[in-house]
């Protein structure tokens, strides 16, 4: 249970840091989404481009299965993966579910 609740704290640092950093275009709001009882974690940015085209997006996705921390989206520059392995999360903790289950095996990362 520590494991979880370290988990969970490292993840959210992790999203807090990211949706800190403005959009350039500033009429993009950045909306940080914790189902803390669900264990799922999102960063979505909404908004308008230029008043006319609708932006709604999920930028990071990220949720706690079985004890580990599946990685189902990420779509930021510096990889979520990463940064968690960087604070202490074991390589073995990560899958990286954006990649297809018969690829894993060639990452540094859980297969499942």
């Amino acid at each position: 249970m520590e494991k979880l609740a370290s988990y969970r704290q490292q993840i959210k640092t992790v999203l807090e840091r990211k949706a800190s950093i403005v959009p350039a275009n500033a009429s993009i709001e950045t909306q940080l989404v914790f189902d803390t009882e669900r264990d799922h974690y999102q960063i979505v940015h909404t908004g308008w481009k230029n008043n006319v085209d609708r932006l709604y997006g999920c930028v990071v996705h990220v949720d706690i299965k079985d004890g580990k921390i599946w990685i189902q989206h990420d779509g930021s520059e510096l990889a979520i993966a990463d940064q968690l392995v960087e604070m202490g999360v074991p390589q073995q903790d990560i899958v990286l579910a954006y990649h297809a289950p018969h690829v894993r095996q060639y990452t540094e990362f859980a297969v499942d």
